[in-house]
């Protein structure tokens, strides 16, 4: 197989400009995504927790109906449930 000539100086050789990087983005989680998550199912958790243990004591809890109180609280949870979908 022949061999190729080299060339006599490299500094005739032509060099490209490096490539710009593509811009990225940022594939993530944004900042307030878990808290507002865990947020969330703690505030459905304690809020069906005092409905049962103290909820005739609370102004607001007893003024809404039974299924209303457990009806909000599966509320919280769902909320944080939804939020948990966008978790990467």
């Amino acid at each position: 197989m022949p061999k190729s000539k080299l060339r006599k100086s490299k500094e005739s050789a032509y060099t490209p400009p490096p490539a710009k990087a593509p811009e990225s983005f940022k594939i993530g989680n944004p900042v307030w995504l878990a808290p507002a998550m865990v947020s969330m199912f703690i505030v459905g958790l304690l809020w069906i927790v005092v409905f049962y243990l103290i909820g005739s004591q609370v102004p607001v809890m007893s003024d809404f109906g039974n299924l209303a109180n457990v009806l909000i609280g599966f509320g919280f949870i769902g909320v944080g449930f939804a939020l948990a979908t966008r978790w990467k």
